[in-house]
């Protein structure tokens, strides 16, 4: 089911492949060879309602209430172990489709999934906030009762992953899903569909009850039809802000089902005055151009003393030249392209129109000199206002701005001027970064780079990068309704209702 022949059955319903049914087709397009990497039949709106009706079956009846938490424990990890085995392939097939760099697609971009469905594993057996249910303390009012709260599948999942991180984006969502016991209609992504198509059928391999998960492709029409189903209680969506609102208003007219959104950032990474300018340049720079800055928690904002501005703007352009920006299939390369022709055009206007209005492209910046691919040089930009749009926009691009500031309370309030609030990070001496990491409205912040993406600490934060959590327990815990139990003891003591 691979190659560039049309793939007519791209469709995904009640644990069978079907041909997408609406007469339209979609390409996806290599960003670096500007090939086709494959083209799909997609799927109809009347396939989006028997998605969901298989799903609401399956989640309705026996079969897969069966399996119980370590059974539902046992199948997660299949589908880790499934990934992990083909962790070359999908590594290969995603930096043809999306364009990461194949040294970092086999530990971000598959690794990462991996790492995150063994959590949820463990989750399916422990089940959310350490247990599925638990006992409240005795109440007396007006006469003794016990309770107790039961924690139960949210049902059924509308599941839409981003292109840039497809399988990772996919593996949160679904994880939790089939670790909680609720069903999942996916969605992909258009530009990640290729890899989604063959992450299905690794999933097919699972032998899952029909239903449990199911799969559509399509554009927005397949997409509204999908979050705003009323059969749907959940929505996990990962995308642009403006998308986002679109999909809590539809999944709102729907049926009222809870929307979880990841929606995005425009990260600040603080360098303090003690901090160690040598140290910093690299992480700052690989932190923003990685996935060619394709990522919502891109350090897109680097906060820097206005007295070292000049020099680490002369060490990152001497930084940017090292780097190896090209074809993703290379274990040399570290920046690949970004998606498209149209998003590089886009994101060039944006840098035209910031330099226009008088910033300065201080490091890197412009295009390699390479035949074919939509590649973009790693570029730092100053002279920008805090508020230009170049500095409240996420780019998804390996452009960075540098902002001066003069004390640490301005960095701060430099730092929160954004309207989203996903991730941030703070170099410097410890003592001094974490009364700093404590003021900074963020869902994260690391300090002095952090560490590895820990699956179980929570992925979201405030504004308009989106509403709930992924991973973690918070997480997790999105994924359940909560039911009260409460009864009496010494028996029925008063009517109904009073």
């Amino acid at each position: 089911m691979s190659g560039l022949e049309t793939r007519s059955k791209s469709t995904y319903i009640d644990g069978a492949w079907c041909d997408g049914e609406s007469g339209e087709t979609y390409t996806s397009w290599s960003p670096s060879t500007e090939q086709a990497v494959g083209t799909a039949q997609l799927s109809s709106p009347e396939q989006v309602d028997a998605a969901v009706a298989s799903a609401r079956a399956a989640f309705e009846g026996d079969a897969w209430r069966s399996y119980g938490p370590k059974g539902r424990a046992r199948v997660v990890n299949r589908l880790a172990d499934l990934l992990e085995r083909n962790t070359e392939p999908l590594a290969r097939l995603i930096a043809d489709e999306v364009g990461t760099p194949i040294g970092a697609a086999r530990g971000m971009q598959v690794g990462g999934p991996v790492e995150a469905l063994r959590w949820y594993a463990e989750m399916a057996e422990r089940g959310p906030r350490g247990g599925y249910s638990h006992a409240l303390p005795l109440y007396d009012k007006p006469v003794l009762s016990t309770s107790l709260l039961r924690y139960e599948p949210a049902g059924v999942l509308a599941a839409l992953p981003a292109y840039n991180y497809p399988i990772n984006l996919l593996a949160w969502k679904l994880g939790g899903a089939l670790a909680s016991g609720c069903t999942t209609v996916v969605l992909p992504s258009p530009q990640g569909m290729q890899t989604t198509l063959r992450v299905f059928e690794l999933i097919d391999e699972l032998d899952l009850p029909p239903g449990v998960v199911n799969l559509v492709v399509g554009g927005p029409d397949v997409g509204k039809r999908l979050t705003g189903h009323p059969d749907v209680n959940l929505v996990s969506f990962t995308g642009s802000d403006a998308v986002g609102g679109q999909v809590m208003s539809q999944s709102a007219l729907g049926s009222l089902s809870k929307a979880v959104l990841e929606l995005g950032g425009k990260s600040p990474n603080i360098i303090l005055p003690a901090a160690d300018l040598d140290a910093t340049v690299g992480p700052s720079i690989l932190r923003f151009a990685r996935n060619a800055g394709q990522g919502c928690a891109a350090w897109s904002r680097v906060l820097v003393p206005q007295d070292r501005l000049d020099e680490f703007c002369e060490k990152a352009d001497a930084f940017i030249r090292t780097i190896a920006v090209g074809d993703p299939q290379e274990d040399a390369t570290v920046v690949g392209p970004v998606i498209s022709a149209e998003h590089r055009a886009k994101v060039e206007g944006m840098v035209a129109d910031a330099v226009s209005a008088g910033a300065t492209v201080a490091a890197g910046g412009g295009r390699p000199d390479l035949p074919t691919g939509h590649y973009l040089n790693p570029a730092i930009l100053t002279g920008v206002d805090v508020d230009a749009p170049i500095a409240q926009t996420e780019l998804f691009a390996p452009v960075a701005i540098a902002l001066p500031y003069t004390d640490v309370d301005e960095a701060v309030r430099m730092a929160n001027a954004t309207s989203y609030g996903l991730a941030a990070n703070v170099f410097g001496p410890l003592d001094e970064a974490m009364p700093v990491a404590e003021r900074l409205r963020s869902g994260t912040v690391t300090i002095n780079g952090g560490a590895g993406m820990r699956p179980d600490a929570p992925w979201g934060g405030p504004g308009r990068s989106g509403v709930g959590r992924e991973l973690g327990e918070d997480g997790f815990a999105e994924f359940f309704e909560v039911k009260h139990i409460q009864w009496p003891l010494a028996g029925v003591t008063r009517p109904p209702g009073t």
